[in-house]
């Protein structure tokens, strides 16, 4: 098992910056991806940024270049810093943790962007 707590979400204005984080515990050592995911308002949930046990990170187009994912393994958490935000971020972002099989997920935290 592996348990995730996202913070870090809130209200901004278009333009500024949010820092999420992602704390994980359990099963650390089994965890191979690790993810941040969003959902918007009557959208389906989308990939926004992943990084991989040994490093390597991948993007939605969408958030090139203003997201940046990162991790801290002595504090088992992950970070997806956001800047340069527009509205159209706004959705609940949820953490995920990929083990062989399975997928584990938090609770989601909101960012809400105002134009």
């Amino acid at each position: 098992q592996v348990q995730l707590v996202e913070s870090g979400g809130g209200l901004v204005q278009a333009g500024g910056s949010l820092r999420l984080s992602c704390a994980a515990s359990g099963s650390i050592s089994r965890v191979n991806v690790m993810g941040w995911y969003r959902q918007g308002p009557g959208k389906q949930r989308e990939l926004v940024a992943g990084i991989a046990s040994g490093g390597s990170t991948n993007y939605a187009d969408s958030v090139k270049g203003r997201f940046t994912i990162s991790s801290d393994n002595a504090k088992n958490t992950v970070y997806l810093q956001m800047n340069s935000l527009k509205p159209e971020d706004t959705a609940v972002y949820y953490c995920e943790a990929a083990v062989p099989g399975r997928s584990y997920w938090g609770q989601g935290t909101r960012v809400t962007v105002s134009s």
